[in-house]
């Protein structure tokens, strides 16, 4: 299943909206015959690439899949029937498809007399490449991840207004493979008035990546003509809006499943106040400035009591900086 989930991350923003599912086979020996992933829309599931590569030796075999073989017909057939065509004695997945379209697949591969079991690796794969479309499939909503660079004192620039660079060079080089695998940046219009980001996908050699996500700006004034985000690295979206939820609901309707929320301390603020942040990623330099604009802009809240608690899920180092990943304690949007 670890081999299932490694595929699932090497397609991550790839698929959507489909789910980036991995795929593992092993022959009736236990020995590993097949590996695969889903391709991009209107292309193979995970589990048919897997058993393509496997061929015969799938018979009798056992498959392992991150999410639950689909039952439905959509733009390709039904996994579970090319998994009972395929003989496989048993399937082992991670996670229930939490879609009602496509779920109940375990059950009709049971009812072919197939061994079926649920569960296995299941929190690395709701934590990992599953995150994002989890969430969309259960929510109907894109999930978003506020990244941010600070020092250990909360600042993202200098009094001066300098910022470049707070973090790394390791921790930029680990955004952009980030950003490579979403579906959309997100940044407030004037963060992109302020700073003229390009808000692309790089390679550390500063070379546009072979996969760039939907650059997203929010805010109601005009970009200006020479703004480094309108160029033709890239697709750009202006919405002209303050509202976070129409935001969203734009992004959902272009099937945007996996959101990277980067700038700036305003408009985290307010996806924060209006409980549309759904995990925060923070690379805090070893470093202190004492004054200059904070990470965070007012988030609606006025007393201890009112909070926003974490639960942290993973804490690294990038290069000389402290990575946290965490998650809101409380569903977003309940406080």
């Amino acid at each position: 299943m670890a081999l299932a989930v490694a595929a699932s991350e090497d397609v991550r923003g790839t698929t959507s909206p489909n789910p980036p599912v991995g795929c593992v086979v092993l022959d009736a020996a236990g020995e590993v015959v097949g590996v695969g992933a889903t391709q991009p829309p209107g292309g193979p599931h995970a589990e048919v690439m897997a058993l393509r590569a496997a061929g015969e030796r799938a018979r009798g075999g056992t498959a392992f899949v991150t999410l639950e073989p689909c039952a439905h017909h959509g733009r390709t057939p039904p996994c579970t029937e090319a998994l009972i065509s395929a003989g496989v004695a048993a399937v082992v997945h991670a996670v229930v498809d939490p879609n009602p379209r496509a779920a109940g697949g375990a059950d009709v591969l049971r009812a072919a007399g197939v061994r079926v079991e649920s569960g296995l690796l299941a929190r690395e794969v709701e934590r990992g490449p599953l995150r994002a479309w989890l969430h969309y499939a259960r929510t109907g909503q894109p999930h978003v991840t506020w990244k941010y660079a600070a020092t250990l004192d909360g600042r993202s620039a200098a009094a001066d207004g300098t910022s470049k660079w707070i973090s790394s060079a390791e921790s930029r080089a680990e955004v952009h493979r980030v950003r490579r695998q979403v579906d959309a940046i997100v940044a407030g219009l004037g963060t992109v008035l302020a700073d003229d980001p390009q808000l692309t996908a790089r390679t550390p050699e500063g070379v546009l990546a072979d996969r760039q996500p939907l650059r997203v700006v929010v805010g109601e004034g005009d970009l200006p003509a020479g703004a480094r985000v309108l160029d033709d690295s890239a697709e750009t979206l202006h919405l002209r809006t303050r509202d976070v939820d129409e935001v969203l609901a734009a992004l959902a309707g272009r099937g945007v499943v996996d959101v990277l929320l980067e700038g700036g301390p305003r408009l985290a603020g307010a996806f924060l106040a209006a409980g549309r942040v759904h995990r925060v990623l923070a690379y805090l330099a070893p470093t202190l400035l004492g004054a200059g604009p904070a990470a965070l802009a007012d988030a609606g809240i006025t007393t201890i009591a009112d909070a926003l608690r974490l639960v942290v899920e993973d804490v690294t180092t990038s290069g000389g900086d402290v990575r946290i990943s965490a998650v809101p304690a409380a569903p977003p949007g309940s406080r």
